[in-house]
């Protein structure tokens, strides 16, 4: 499988404005940009896959099928021949990998919808190279076991937590949407999953959007009724995302990682079980909470379409219309 890169947003300077714009977007996780005064990250930071005059890929990964290809090892054996080094770290939230994409410490990444539209209208030279199928099981709204919400209805006045420019910010704009309430009509609660999770669990929130697994260990291990997944609301898609440089500089690369990625995905199509078990192993969470996330997976890694950067742009003119983004994205003007 083939897959090189489709589409990437132009490099352009970061004003004073954008950048604490994304300060306080992408603040939820660390250094915020307005604090570290740093720029995205441009050809010369890193050298555009280079380190001491090695080539190297810099992977940041999530929870997810990533992890069974960090665990293999099966990607540094085929990169080997390339000369190329493969690090790996992993991050909570999509807004954190495109901080550190930003400050130059990762080449790749995985991420929501949401997370690069909010890099994007800050001027990110963002390069989309794959994207899964639509996932929307695998992002929810759910509620403590004894909560009165029984409805989306319901919700009006409440205190939801989510992480702040991730992809379940679109899903419950959307959401709300659908039901003829307002974003204004909820209180959000801005929460990383960890602290999220610790606000669920005390009830100082009513509710909470999240995504798996944390979505199956909070409905297994805390009781949590979901009141609405994303079906028929978004689609949930996952990205594979690098700077733009690196894609230019580096697709020999990026072909070897998307070919070893789908392979993984194949496999865990094919084996569900024996991926629970790999990644219960990997992250230290019990099999039976994989196994719920794996049920919901819809498997595939694919290439950038022209289907694909319409769905952005709808994610991006609604960001806008809400003032969440501070301009007009064009995503058919950044395919390449």
């Amino acid at each position: 499988m083939a897959i090189t890169p489709k589409t990437s947003i132009p490099d352009a300077p970061l004003s004073a404005e954008r950048r604490q714009f994304m300060g306080r977007t992408l603040g939820v996780a660390g250094v915020a940009l307005a604090a570290s005064g740093l720029g995205w990250a441009s050809s010369a930071q890193a050298q555009a896959g280079r380190q001491g005059g090695q080539r190297v890929l810099r992977i940041g990964n999530q929870k997810g099928f990533l992890s069974i290809l960090k665990a293999r090892g099966t990607l540094e054996e085929k990169l080997a021949p390339l000369g190329v080094r493969v690090t790996w770290t992993e991050f909570a939230a999509g807004p954190v990998q495109l901080e550190a994409l930003n400050v130059g410490s990762i080449d790749f990444g995985d991420v929501g919808e949401a997370p690069p539209i909010f890099a994007q209208a800050a001027g990110a030279p963002l390069a989309y190279v794959a994207s899964s199928p639509p996932r929307p099981r695998l992002e929810s709204l759910i509620v403590p076991k004894d909560s009165p919400i029984q409805s989306v209805a319901d919700l009006k006045g409440k205190k939801l937590a989510f992480n702040k420019g991730s992809n379940v910010q679109y899903f419950l704009v959307k959401l709300l949407e659908k039901h003829g309430l307002k974003y204004s009509d909820i209180q959000p609660v801005f929460l990383p999953p960890s602290d999220a999770r610790a606000a669920f669990e005390r009830g100082s929130v009513d509710g909470w959007l999240i995504w798996e697994p944390f979505l199956s260990s909070a409905e297994i291990g805390l009781g949590a009724r979901t009141i609405a997944n994303a079906e028929g609301v978004v689609n949930n898609r996952y990205y594979y995302f690098s700077s733009l440089d690196y894609a230019k500089n580096n697709a020999d690369i990026i072909k070897v990682f998307i070919d070893e990625l789908n392979a993984v995905e194949v496999w865990a199509q094919n084996h569900k079980d024996e991926a629970a078990q790999e990644l219960s192993k990997i992250f230290g969470i019990p099999v039976e909470v994989l196994q719920s996330y794996i049920s919901r997976v819809e498997f595939g890694v694919l290439p950038i379409s022209r289907e694909v950067l319409l769905e952005q742009q709808v994610i991006a003119d609604t960001f806008l219309e809400l003032k969440l983004i501070p301009r007009k994205l064009n995503l058919l003007d950044a395919a390449v």
